[in-house]
């Protein structure tokens, strides 16, 4: 089976090592810098997270246009996109743990995926995503999902420097950080050009800085068969 058909079956990619490790001391410095305190963004984030504003960090941009990333970007949007939204996030001790969900497409199928790009190693004891591999298109007659079923779940595990990229349907979640070792990352979401009239309305209650937008065409970035998933 090839990365492509495996990427389409499954709904995610974990691109292993994908930062240069050289970058992720600076990666760190800039989530520190940007930490801001839940009750001062403009819609206040979850108690038991860190937030960090770093969305014009010249590192982390670069992070979000690795063409590795992009090629897995553009395979799963499959039409012209663009970076949305870039933060830090990193579940506090004994936090973080959410119920599977999916973020769901806006206006079809495909049209968003989500990016956590590790700065720090993860697993069972900090935290570490969740998935359920191949569940962002189920069939029309399958029956309702059950949030609380966890049987299908995958929980992730691996280095600093690592990128998970997934479908925004695709069932998924954080887990508790129930050892309180430190597990930063930075949450990105692209977007198809569709969205980029919806993206405007929000860019405020997101705290975007970001201008201008990059945008990406996937015919620039073509996903190659490799052993990295």
């Amino acid at each position: 089976m090839t990365d492509r058909e495996k990427l389409q079956r499954d709904g995610y990619a974990l691109l292993r090592r994908a930062i240069p490790a050289q970058w992720l001391d600076d990666l760190r410095a800039a989530f520190e810098a940007g930490v801001i305190p839940s009750a001062q963004w403009p819609v206040p984030r979850g108690q038991d997270w860190r937030h960090a504003l770093l969305d014009n960090d010249p590192t982390v941009r670069a992070v979000c246009r690795l063409p590795e990333v992009l090629a897995v970007v553009g395979e799963l949007i499959a039409e012209r996109f663009f970076l949305s939204q870039v933060e830090g996030r990193e579940p506090l001790a004994g936090g973080g743990h959410q119920q599977l969900h999916r973020d769901l497409s806006a206006q079809r199928p495909g049209d968003s995926v989500v990016a956590l790009a590790f700065f720090d190693d993860y697993g069972h004891d900090n935290g570490a995503t969740r998935i359920v591999p191949g569940s962002h298109r189920p069939e029309p007659e399958a029956p309702a999902v059950d949030l609380n079923d966890e049987s299908q779940s995958l929980q992730l595990s691996g280095r600093a420097g690592d990128i998970l990229l997934l479908d925004v349907d695709l069932l998924h979640a954080s887990s508790r950080n129930l050892s309180g070792a430190r597990r930063r990352s930075i949450l990105i979401n692209y977007w198809a050009e569709p969205l980029y009239a919806s993206h405007q309305q929000t860019v405020s209650l997101r705290n975007i800085r970001m201008d201008p937008i990059e945008w990406f065409d996937p015919a620039d970035n073509i996903l190659v068969d490799t052993e990295r998933f």
